[in-house]
């Protein structure tokens, strides 16, 4: 099953690993789906003066079970190296609310900002089974935000 983006472009594991992000990955499993997340930061969209550090990060989410989920509602939970904390809640992720067949996969991007040059992000999925409609959470992997010039990075 191929899925489509928003512009109906394939989304395929290649897009991720030609972007040269396959050795920046983060991964776990619940419940038989596999997130992998790799962060890249972003240096031509900030400013090491004005205090602005921006990643995006890309997300593959394999569905490994018997059965049909639907991506519900996602939290993020961001910390800066200073410790500020940012909380992200809402319905599904980039506007959509997809359907991942099993044995199917969704990729989508997306991004954040920090007012510091390193961080964290830790977060989970809600996911809904299609067959009985019950719920379950997985969980995001811990993934690093650190500007790769600067030494002496905190994560």
């Amino acid at each position: 099953m191929t899925l489509l983006s928003k512009s109906n472009k394939p989304l395929e594991e290649e897009i991720i690993l030609s972007q040269g992000l396959a050795n920046k990955s983060y991964s776990i499993s619940t419940d038989n789906i596999h997130v992998t997340v790799w962060p890249e930061f972003l240096d031509s969209k900030s400013s090491l003066i004005g205090d602005l550090f921006v990643w995006a990060y890309h997300v593959k989410i394999d569905n490994g079970r018997d059965d049909a989920v639907k991506l519900m509602s996602r939290y993020w939970r961001i910390i800066d190296e200073k410790g500020f904390v940012q909380e992200v809640n809402g319905e599904g992720v980039v506007g959509d609310q997809p359907v991942i067949a099993s044995g199917g996969s969704y990729q989508y991007s997306s991004g954040v900002h920090l007012r510091y040059p390193s961080g964290i992000m830790m977060g989970k999925y809600h996911m809904k089974k299609i067959s009985d409609e019950n719920v379950f959470e997985v969980t995001i992997p811990n993934f690093s935000l650190d500007v790769p010039s600067i030494k002496n990075i905190v994560n």
